[in-house]
């Protein structure tokens, strides 16, 4: 049988900060607002001329490097993002530009904060199959240039960033496999998080060429954060019933960094230990489909998470959007 493994990992998080201080100065906010309701200290912020494909390659190399795996040994590149380079082509072909490979198929996911849970549940199948053997999956974001910095209750949330995975196939489970993936999507709930421009829709619009476009980030954050919360539950329930697995078997749960606060209020829902799940929101502020990568290559980074242990990613995005994977680190 095929098994797919997480054979390298890498991130990026640009150069320049802004902190809750320098919020302060921005919008009616303070830091310590801040941090009471996001757990968010800093985040960081991606250089006027630095483009999600661009973050995309600095974490995708330094993956590369730890799989040793050259680029031209990858059969597919997975890109989840929802502010790309351009509408075309899509960021994933420029990242396959800026690797000085071709003749490799690349996509663009779209589906927000969930995008790269998605993405490794695809590069899951194609390995397990047989289609392929290494597959790269990333997850970047510039989010600045879609936050409205004079709303006090989105732009204290998001920062830029990005994290890779290279995914490998391999006949040995106990180097990696993945046990549980389940991908879930609720079109009715698109209004609690959305961005109205650009698109179809706004384009029929008579203002849409006045400079009218409303391009930033809304979210109607109470409803967000309940259906978060009652998404992560029961990702997590149901991974351990179809797996059979007991909470003690999951040894580490890496969370999309939405908010410190969802994070704690699932642990106290569940009664899964706050000292097994990866918290990273402090200094990176949600990176939407680039924080599951992001945390996690910075948590084995930082020794946490070893090899051979299990994980569990749990995910939610606009759309809404959600996705889980329990899978052999």
């Amino acid at each position: 049988m095929n098994y797919c493994r997480i054979s390298g990992l890498g991130y990026y998080l640009p150069e320049k900060v802004l902190t809750n201080q320098d919020l302060e100065k921005m919008v009616d906010t303070s830091d310590e607002w801040i941090r009471q309701r996001t757990g968010i200290e800093l985040r960081h912020i991606a250089g006027e001329d630095e483009l999600p494909s661009d973050m995309a390659l600095k974490a995708s190399l330094q993956a590369l490097e730890q799989s040793q795996i050259k680029p031209e040994d990858l059969d597919f590149i997975l890109v989840a993002t929802l502010y790309p380079d351009q509408l075309m082509p899509n960021t994933a072909c420029e990242l396959q530009r800026k690797l000085g490979i071709s003749n490799v198929p690349s996509l663009d996911i779209s589906a927000a904060c969930s995008g790269f849970v998605y993405g490794l549940s695809i590069a899951s199948q194609y390995i397990q199959s047989g289609t392929y053997k290494n597959i790269l999956v990333v997850g970047t974001e510039t989010l600045h240039h879609i936050t409205n910095y004079e709303d006090r209750t989105t732009c204290i949330l998001f920062g830029d960033g990005a994290g890779a995975f290279v995914v490998s196939q391999t006949d040995d489970p106990q180097k990696g496999c993945v046990y549980h993936q389940e991908l879930q999507a609720y079109g009715d709930l698109g209004e609690l998080l959305f961005i109205s421009s650009p698109g179809a829709k706004q384009a029929a619009k008579k203002d849409f060429n006045t400079g009218k476009q409303d391009t930033y980030i809304h979210m109607d954050g109470q409803k967000v954060f309940r259906k978060a919360v009652q998404i992560m539950c029961d990702a997590y329930e149901k991974a351990l019933k179809d797996t059979g697995r007991t909470p003690d078997q999951i040894d580490w749960l890496v969370p999309h960094q939405a908010n410190e606060r969802i994070l704690k209020k699932f642990c106290k829902s569940t009664s899964f230990p706050e000292e097994k799940v990866i918290f990273d929101i402090k200094e990176t502020g949600n990176t939407s489909s680039a924080s599951i990568p992001l945390s996690m290559a910075r948590a084995v980074e930082q020794g946490k998470i070893k090899r051979g242990q299990d994980i569990l990613m749990v995910a939610m995005g606009g759309g809404m959007t959600s996705g889980s994977i329990l899978l052999r680190y």
